[in-house]
């Protein structure tokens, strides 16, 4: 497995690859790995000839006051789970191998990033569509993967995608939970014993949310207010969003049909978490 902090030496080696005609699928990440992102390469691994993961924990999609600084980082143990999943080549870039002392360019859009978590993290998309352009162009895969946890994330790689005419086909990949239901995220490591005890009020809310819809339920007012009751029950739980979209425009909608994203974000204490269902009707 190979270990590069150059955008030239990765550039050049995904090159040779696609030369001699092998297909690379690409692992976007920000590191220490857990089992969804695992579940990310492995689904690569079946997919492609030669499989990348970038580690990189990218400023630009931090506003100030959030937790770039204490992110949690350990290329050791990333790399080895890494190396037991098959992956090829680690992309794992210094800031400023990324971003030159004279970087001023930026990717963004309209729209899509300005509800759920783009209205108060205002700075987070244009930050994550200017870095997955730049590893779309330094690892010039056949095919990208991305959790559907970040939905919001997806919709716009999605767009930007299409917009910009990129070469590349962009997989989203399902939620991978814990035991309890509580889906995988690195940021799950910043909760107490109390607190993960409580973080379960997430996936419970959703769930009782699609019960109703299953029972028949269309009007996204109550679907979002089933939630928002749930929610509230638990002590330690401070709503940030709950909202019911349209997935593919990330507006507002009245009622349920199409394809449908209803996204929550929450605070568990000080922790912010995020977790949704997408409904995909005919």
């Amino acid at each position: 497995m190979i270990i590069s902090g150059s955008i030239k030496d990765t550039r050049a080696q995904v090159k040779e690859w696609k030369k001699q005609g092998l297909t690379v699928g690409l692992v976007p990440t920000m590191g220490y790995l857990h089992e969804g992102h695992k579940s990310l390469i492995e689904r690569a691994r079946k997919e492609n000839d030669r499989v990348c993961v970038s580690i990189f924990v990218n400023p630009m999609q931090f506003g100030p006051n959030e937790d770039l600084d204490s992110y949690p980082r350990d290329l050791e143990r990333d790399s080895k789970i890494c190396e037991d999943a098959g992956v090829d080549l680690i992309f794992h870039p210094e800031v400023s191998e990324m971003y030159g002392p004279n970087f001023c360019g930026f990717v963004d859009m309209h729209t899509l990033p300005e509800k759920l978590c783009g209205a108060s993290r205002p700075v987070h998309f244009r930050g994550v569509q200017t870095v997955v352009s730049k590893l779309f162009h330094i690892m010039p895969a056949d095919r990208a993967y991305f959790g559907q946890k970040d939905a919001q994330q997806l919709a716009i790689i999605r767009r930007m995608v299409i917009d910009l005419d990129f070469d590349i086909e962009i997989i989203g990949c399902p939620i991978i939970r814990e035991d309890d239901g509580l889906a995988k995220s690195s940021r799950n490591t910043y909760l107490s014993a109390d607190e993960r005890a409580q973080a379960v009020i997430l996936n419970q809310s959703l769930g009782e949310a699609m019960k109703a819809i299953e029972a028949g339920e269309k009007d996204a007012g109550k679907v979002k207010q089933i939630i928002t009751d749930k929610l509230n029950t638990c002590p330690l739980a401070k709503i940030d969003y709950v909202e019911v979209v349209s997935f593919d425009t990330i507006q507002p909608i009245e009622k349920i049909e199409g394809a449908v994203l209803i996204a929550i974000a929450v605070y568990i204490g000080t922790t912010r978490l995020i977790d949704n269902r997408i409904i995909m009707e005919a």
